[in-house]
């Protein structure tokens, strides 16, 4: 449910660029929405904001969020800077991919991999089902950062943004479904365990 709340400057950025050539009026003030540029400027606004709302809800800052937050920043403003939309391709593509580079990364270092030192307080798995999850998870960002690209480069740009969106929600719901599936025949076998001990 959060990784969905998380999209939500996403759907902003789709909704701002299918509003491109409308324009907008405060007081004085007017801008016509010319596409990628508005979307790209509302993408950074809203993942500000939504960093600094999670902050005052939580009182903490996931890595992750802060790792997206860079990504949109920097990728975000060099499109902005240099007018060009070659940079917000390549975000989510970095950004799955370092994901991927991370997540892979830790079944080398240490004696728990990140998915078991992230959810291992909250579920006993066995070492070779955290194993699995890991590299599903490493999987799943690979394709998505490798698939971005593909589209990126082949189709148009319109194209891309309704792609980004969809996958997004896509890939999302598909890997909690598979991660879901496979950690269930585990919580079932956990319940007669703690009703025995109590």
């Amino acid at each position: 449910m959060k990784q969905l709340a998380e999209m939500v400057p996403l759907v902003l950025f789709f909704i701002t660029y299918q509003m491109k050539g409308t324009e907008i009026e405060i007081g004085s003030w007017s801008h016509t929405l010319d596409g990628i540029f508005s979307a790209t400027a509302v993408l950074i606004i809203a993942t500000v904001v939504q960093v600094i709302l999670s902050w005052i809800l939580t009182r903490k800052l996931e890595k992750r969020l802060l790792w997206l937050l860079a990504a949109v920043s920097v990728f975000g403003g060099a499109t902005l800077f240099f007018r060009d939309q070659t940079f917000i391709f390549w975000k989510p593509t970095v950004f799955n991919w370092v994901l991927a580079l991370v997540f892979g990364g830790s079944h080398f270092v240490g004696k728990r991999n990140l998915m078991e030192r992230t959810l291992g307080s909250q579920i006993e798995l066995p070492g070779a089902l955290w194993t699995r999850l890991l590299w599903l998870w490493t999987t799943n960002f690979a394709i998505v950062g490798s698939l971005n690209l593909y589209v990126a480069y082949n189709y148009s740009e319109e194209f891309w943004v309704s792609y980004k969106l969809y996958s997004a929600f896509g890939f999302t719901i598909l890997l909690t479904i598979i991660t879901a599936l496979m950690i269930a025949p585990h919580l079932s076998e956990e319940q007669p365990r703690t009703d025995k001990q109590a």
